[in-house]
């Protein structure tokens, strides 16, 4: 049995060749402009309502009136002027975020799946097909609905400097890791045989989530951070969506090769077992 270090690192290579092909090009650009599309309508309807709601918010709630005396307390009473702004792009950044993987993985992942299935070495791999349409929908908008609950109630914490670097790729690592492992295994693995592999495989799995959540936080750092981010938001925000977006399928080709060839070992595996001891040989 391959290691899960050998699988994923062999799996990362084809992975990163089968990302130039146009074909998973386009599977990145099209939920890209798609959620550009959407983010960018319902911004631009809610913009200057929601940065008054966010100013008065800022301004009289108990909570949060202490950022405004504090500015005043240190001279920058100029930067009152962005902390509405910086805070509305600040709260949307996940929305967006789990919005796009979301989409992708509904839409995307199974077309990637079936594209990869068609190469010679995964062609032979028989389907058992245990979650339809209803059920992958459910298990999607779950695991974002507790990934956005999770985000919302870490947000204040995002910006102390140590766990601005920590708590995103894991975050992002985890849904990832949920979100892939299900749809690629859904029109191929029994339940039985998800389980296991998520259970032999659950640390490379998690870690392969985590490296794209790091390489994802990267562009998010600078949408979050950035007063220069701001002031060139859409630019900014539709360039970081097409990064998201790009990761996102590579992603998705990472963990469609690795559990195939978790899935077609375990099954090779599982032929060739030994009889067991009281088991009379006819």
């Amino acid at each position: 049995m391959t290691s899960g270090l050998q699988l994923a690192l062999k799996s990362f290579g084809v992975a990163l060749i089968g990302m130039m092909h146009p074909k998973m090009l386009w599977f990145s650009l099209r939920p890209f402009c798609i959620v550009s599309l959407f983010w960018g309508g319902l911004i631009w309807a809610i913009w200057t309502p929601a940065l008054e709601i966010l100013n008065q918010f800022l301004t009289t709630s108990l909570f949060t009136s202490w950022i405004q005396s504090g500015l005043i307390w240190a001279g920058l009473e100029n930067a009152r002027a962005w902390i509405a702004p910086l805070f509305f792009v600040t709260l949307i950044i996940p929305l967006i975020t789990i919005s796009l993987l979301v989409f992708i993985a509904f839409a995307t992942v199974p077309q990637i799946v079936r594209n990869v299935a068609l190469h010679k070495s995964y062609v032979d791999i028989e389907r058992k097909k245990t979650s339809g349409v209803f059920g992958s929908i459910a298990y999607t908008l779950w695991s974002a609905l507790l990934c956005l609950v999770i985000a919302i109630l870490t947000l204040p914490v995002w910006w102390i400097p140590p766990l601005v670097a920590v708590l995103p790729p894991l975050l992002w690592g985890w849904l990832t890791m949920r979100l892939m492992s299900f749809d690629v295994l859904a029109q191929h693995a029994s339940s039985d045989e998800r389980k296991k592999l998520i259970d032999r495989y659950r640390w490379p799995l998690l870690s392969m989530g985590i490296i794209t959540g790091m390489v994802g936080a990267v562009p998010t750092f600078f949408w979050a951070s950035s007063v220069l981010a701001l002031v060139f938001f859409p630019v900014v925000s539709f360039f970081a969506l097409w990064i998201y977006s790009l990761i996102f399928v590579f992603a998705a080709l990472w963990f469609t090769h690795f559990l195939l060839s978790a899935l077609k070992e375990l099954r090779q595996a599982e032929l060739h077992l030994p009889l067991p001891v009281n088991t009379p040989i006819v």
